[in-house]
């Protein structure tokens, strides 16, 4: 890890030395400031690495001392630096974790009504709010590519882009399958039904990462239909996209005409796509990360939200929240969190492994 990490320290320094040199070349500047960016945490953490290291082995030549009172501190010193370097150690482990290049990205998130009819939908809706509203307090852009409504206010499915810096960081944690239980507003007797939505959460690609050929593609265009079959637009605008490899069928038909909807349709497949090829290059890994906060895969039950008593479950990492309202209003760090915790700790527990 020292190596590693005196690398790092070289770089950064070398970098530093560069910039001084560089003179109007703004692109070159740009660049290596990006980098120096990057390096600039690690360097910072391991210097105090570094600097707490030295402290504790001039520390620990005091317990030898034949002053008593200086021995005495030495003790008290140890007390307080040997946490402390655990805790850098820690860190520079993790730091030195290698990253999910999708972190960074923004993600397209694909919600669909599952079992449960009408309340299916509803669902799906009030899950779209919630992810709308965590957005909108991480600062981050709500952009909806395609949706399917239905006469009742809710979706049968509903596609969005997600723009702002470690979108996909935080909600690739909530792929999979989410249930409710409640009691709908046409059910007369009170009782309580369950219902679930899927949501998928794909990191944006740029089309040069994944070139669809155009004859591995087969497009239909239709026209666009609102909620109870009423008609949005007299042309035929709404674009139904085929990967004809796979099968994938992605539609959209929310734009006015069909070269934005075509555009829209091609970044839900390029995204799909990816994620199927990641998920094959890491399938190994994700097996063995199932056991620690499950594989998020989208068959996968991860949560339940349970309205009668307010309460919501996460199934994954064992965590309820019982203020059902504050969740449904965007209040999801709690889970987020702890799943970004465990999965960084089952990594960390496979490099030393």
């Amino acid at each position: 890890m020292r190596d590693k990490l005196a690398g790092i320290e070289a770089r950064f320094e070398e970098i530093q030395q560069k910039l001084t040199q560089v003179g109007e070349d703004y692109q070159r500047a740009a660049e290596l400031g990006r980098e120096r960016a990057e390096l600039e945490p690690f360097v910072k953490t391991y210097q105090e690495f570094k600097s707490v290291t030295e402290q504790l082995d001039q520390t620990r030549e005091l317990q030898d001392s034949d002053d008593p009172d200086m021995r005495a501190l030495a003790v008290e010193e140890l007390e307080r630096l040997e946490p402390k370097l655990e805790e850098l150690e820690g860190k520079l482990k993790t730091m030195l974790l290698p990253s999910d290049p999708r972190d960074r990205r923004n993600v397209i998130v694909e919600i669909r009504a599952g079992t449960g009819g009408n309340e299916a939908t509803l669902f799906a809706a009030d899950l779209f709010r919630m992810y709308s509203h965590y957005a909108e307090a991480m600062k981050w852009g709500v952009e909806i590519l395609s949706q399917n409504e239905t006469g009742v206010g809710g979706f049968k499915e509903i596609a969005f882009l997600v723009k702002g810096k470690g979108a996909y960081s935080r909600l690739k944690y909530e792929s999979g399958v989410h249930r409710v239980q409640r009691v709908p507003v046409t059910e007369s007797q009170g009782r309580i039904h369950t219902s679930t939505a899927t949501v998928a959460v794909l990191a944006e690609v740029d089309e040069v990462e994944i070139r669809i050929p155009d004859k591995d593609v087969k497009m239909d265009v239709y026209r666009s239909a609102g909620a109870g079959g009423q008609s949005v637009q007299k042309n035929s605008t709404a674009v139904r996209l085929t990967h004809l490899p796979t099968g994938m069928v992605v539609q959209c038909q929310d734009e006015r005409s069909q070269l934005q909807n075509r555009m829209r349709a091609m970044s839900i497949m390029r995204a799909r796509l990816y994620d199927i090829a990641v998920l094959e290059q890491h399938a190994e890994e994700d097996a063995n990360r199932k056991a620690q906060v499950g594989s998020g895969g989208r068959s996968e039950k991860i949560r339940t939200y349970n309205f009668p008593q307010s309460r919501v479950t996460d199934h994954r990492i064992g965590i309820t929240s019982h203020n059902l309202p504050a969740v449904l209003d965007g209040d999801l760090d709690a889970f987020i969190d702890e799943l970004a915790t465990r999965e960084e700790a089952e990594r960390l527990q496979a490099v030393s492994n």
